[in-house]
């Protein structure tokens, strides 16, 4: 573990070799505020935001600023192994794969579930009600959400198909709080910016409008914001029963046919060995050098000691299984990604579906213009970020992806 942060302006430690000046600006702006308390940790995979870079963990006292948690509140990841090998789905038509996990789930913004009969959707669905209802949670803005859990999403939010070092079969996957994560996020945005605004406090950055400890619009937002992480953390494990139970009929097939030896369980959940999911757009209540803090991870994962958590690559790049090794410096915290070098707009201008195709090699995917602000070359290299990592985080399992499904 050679790596060591650089202090990139008072009140910002910085693990990122590949940074560019807004992102480092946009760190030095929040490093400023009188509540953050002990200093600002810049992850490796950071990249500009909207007010605040993506990569930021950002600890505050007395205060919580909505717009570093984002839009896209509880947004994670969610993998599972599985009891399959690479010869087991040699078996099978990964694209034949692609088709059903693209019925089944949701793609794309504003795609929803038409209908609700799973029963395991019905039982998350009762779960959010009752939690809403407990927490007295505001969901008027969004009379879908209910159809929105189990749906993918656009952007960097994708559905893999994986493989270990020893070729086991993972399920992998992307995804957050959707619309209605959304609307909870810009409701109390536009609160805060107002009661700044109304306080006549100056900001030199709007979206650090923040939301004060011990005031109504603090514990409503907390409250909300509990339920957005909620929602997002289910609708994974939505989408995963979904992705599992895909795999596991087409594997059931396959034996009935006699492609493959072993025998698969008829209950698709039997099929699963191990389950990860990690949130990392969120805020926790954290204890730091003995104070108490309000913890925002924005685009980061919890990676305390022995923690569990997920690092994917760029579409068609390698993910990891990590384990988190607590560093105090860095805030208990590990990046989330890979970490956009380019806009998508300069994406699509620079590349092509041809391009992309080049990039994706063998990965069964659905080829289309539509995917190329998502080239591996718009973002930097997973490589990199994992050895900028090294000291946060420790690889347990690195996954190399045989199918992509993605929303536009």
């Amino acid at each position: 573990m050679t790596h060591k942060p650089i202090e990139l302006a008072p009140r910002v430690l910085s693990w990122a070799s590949i940074i560019d000046q807004n992102t480092a600006d946009q760190a030095a702006g929040l490093g400023q505020l009188d509540f953050v308390s002990p200093h600002i940790a810049l992850m490796p995979d950071a990249h500009g935001g909207k007010g605040t870079a993506i990569g930021t963990v950002i600890p505050t006292k007395g205060a919580v600023i909505p717009a570093a948690v984002g839009v896209d509140i509880g947004c994670g990841m969610a993998a599972v192994r599985t009891i399959f090998t690479a010869d087991d789905i040699a078996q099978i038509s990964l694209e034949q794969l692609r088709d059903e996990v693209e019925r089944s789930i949701p793609l794309s913004p504003g795609n929803y579930n038409k209908k609700i009969h799973r029963e395991h959707t019905k039982a998350r669905i009762q779960e959010l009600e009752e939690l809403a209802e407990r927490d007295d949670v505001d969901l008027s803005h969004s009379s879908k959400w209910r159809e929105q859990l189990g749906s993918l999403g656009g952007g960097n939010h994708f559905i893999e198909l994986c493989l270990d070092g020893d070729d086991n079969v993972w399920c992998f996957l992307h995804s957050g709080s959707r619309g209605v994560g959304n609307k909870i996020a810009q409701k109390h945005i536009k609160i805060a910016t107002r009661e700044i605004a109304e306080a006549g406090v100056e900001l030199a950055e709007k979206d650090h409008a923040y939301l004060r400890e011990g005031t109504e619009s603090f514990d409503t937002y907390l409250r909300e914001l509990a339920w957005a992480q909620r929602f997002a953390r289910l609708n994974r494990d939505e989408m995963m029963d979904r992705f599992v139970d895909q795999l596991a009929r087409m594997m059931r097939q396959a034996h009935d046919d006699g492609r493959i030896s072993m025998k698969v369980p008829a209950d698709s959940a039997d099929t699963e060995v191990e389950r990860v999911n990690c949130h990392h757009n969120y805020t926790e209540k954290v204890t730091i050098n003995g104070e108490s803090v309000w913890l925002t991870r924005k685009g980061a994962i919890d990676a305390s000691v022995g923690k569990f958590g997920l690092i994917p690559g760029s579409m068609g790049a390698r993910s990891y299984v990590v384990r988190g090794r607590g560093n105090a410096a860095g805030l208990n915290s590990a990046p989330h990604g890979a970490g956009r070098v380019m806009s998508r707009r300069q994406a699509k201008k620079q590349y092509t579906a041809e391009d992309l195709a080049n990039r994706m090699g063998d990965i069964v995917y659905r080829p289309g213009a539509q995917w190329v602000d998502e080239i591996p070359d718009a973002y930097k290299p997973i490589d990199q970020v994992m050895a900028d990592a090294e000291d946060l985080v420790e690889v347990v399992t690195e996954l190399r992806q045989v199918l992509n499904v993605k929303g536009t």
